[in-house]
């Protein structure tokens, strides 16, 4: 499966905010939700980080994305998961964590606005 299709840069204030935002690229073949899966808000763009790239496997990123366009946490702590389902409906960023089959933790982030989703690890942000 090819997932590179672009670079993702973007000028922003916050260093952190900036270097992530650098080592963004672009998923083209996962703006598309498997048929029957319905998503609760826009995904905008989605993107992943280099290093999430190397690490996680195609589909287990597939099914982690339908289930956060779908509304389904992973394994985000109480708190976050109350200010996901507040975000739904006020606006806000949705935040998602789930595990590989090996066990490694990663993220999917949705922007408050909608315009983009990423997919990273832990340490990239």
């Amino acid at each position: 499966m090819v997932r590179a299709a672009a670079a993702v840069l973007a000028a922003e204030p916050n260093s952190r905010t900036a270097s992530l935002s650098a080592n963004k690229t672009a998923m083209t073949n996962f703006n598309q939700l498997p048929f029957g899966v319905r998503a609760k808000f826009p995904l905008g763009q989605v993107v992943m980080t280099t290093n999430a790239m190397r690490t996680l496997r195609d589909d287990e990123v597939g099914t982690a994305i339908a289930n956060h366009a779908h509304g389904d946490w992973g394994d985000v702590c109480p708190e976050d998961r109350a200010a996901n389902e507040r975000a739904l409906v006020n606006g806000g960023r949705l935040f998602s964590v789930y595990h590989d089959g090996s066990g490694v933790k990663f993220w999917i982030i949705t922007e408050a606005d909608r315009s983009a989703t990423t997919v990273l690890l832990p340490d990239d942000y």
